[in-house]
């Protein structure tokens, strides 16, 4: 008669600790919030007076404000446009065409790291003032004109887009992976699409969250950008701000805590419609 031999006990896996994660956070917490509770204890808090929300309330009225915070959204927007038209199409057809070359576009992408924003504005300067010098008798005169146009200087977009390449190149990549573009263009094309309509309709909703952080990104850089900005002599939010601050302490510090609230609702509000997945999304499967 068979004899029942029960099963080896199966040793359960050990939890693993947490503490050291729980550290980790609280110090996260410290380093951030701690300097945020100052500004914000620095702004609310008048010597005699006790708490006053004054310099919040100055705010919509100070001097300089709504022009140069909608110089700034201005910037950003064109910005991103201009760096999501000139990279998209290019990634993917790096993708897709010369994977080889990647290496190569991704060190050119990644030198706005490493040259320094002062040197990166002497050439700036440099090209601007060679400019009106040399073709003062051409058409070619206008076009320098216009790019220091103080209205919306359009300088600012080229350097900005420059800038912000290491980060989109980096959003991008990261959302290419995750999906296979190869077979997306090629399931659109076979459809009949043509190529801007496959990029439009295949690719681009797959890359909906890549696209989302680019635009993060980029909109962050532009409205905390102060060392191009201050010296090729425009005022944009940043500039403002320190600007403000010689004559106005408090009211400097209420912007600038009102503004990295602003960016955190951003960022909240970017990773919730990231993470929507949308019905129409085109899946492939292997």
């Amino acid at each position: 008669m068979a004899r029942l031999i029960p099963a080896p006990a199966t040793a359960r896996p050990r939890a693993r600790p947490r503490l050291w994660r729980g550290a980790v956070f609280a110090l996260a917490a410290v380093y951030f919030l701690v300097p945020l509770a100052a500004s914000v204890i620095f702004t609310v808090d008048v010597p005699g007076k006790g708490v006053n929300l004054d310099a919040y309330r100055q705010i919509v009225s100070a001097q300089g404000f709504a022009p140069s915070l909608l110089l700034s959204l201005e910037l950003a927007a064109v910005t991103i446009t201009v760096v999501l038209l000139l990279m998209v199409p290019a990634m993917v057809a790096l993708r897709l065409g010369a994977p080889r070359l990647r290496p190569v576009v991704e060190v050119v992408c990644s030198l706005p790291l490493v040259i320094p924003p002062i040197a990166f504005v002497a050439g700036l300067v440099t090209v601007l003032r060679w400019g009106p010098e040399h073709l003062a008798d051409t058409p070619l005169y206008q076009t320098f004109v216009v790019l220091q146009n103080p209205s919306f200087p359009l300088v600012l977009v080229l350097a900005y887009t420059v800038m912000a390449l290491p980060f989109v190149y980096r959003a991008l990549d990261a959302g290419l992976r995750a999906v296979d573009v190869r077979t997306l263009v090629e399931a659109a094309r076979s459809c009949g699409a043509g190529w801007p309509q496959a990029l439009v309709r295949a690719v681009l909703p797959n890359l909906r969250r890549a696209l989302l952080n680019a635009a993060f990104l980029t909109l962050a850089l532009v409205l905390g950008e102060f060392t191009v900005a201050q010296l090729l002599g425009f005022q944009p939010f940043a500039v403002w701000i320190v600007n403000v601050s010689g004559s106005q302490a408090q009211l400097s510090v209420a912007v600038s805590v009102l503004s990295l609230l602003v960016t955190w609702a951003l960022l909240v509000a970017l990773a919730a419609l990231g993470g929507r997945r949308s019905p129409s999304r085109t899946t492939t499967q292997e």
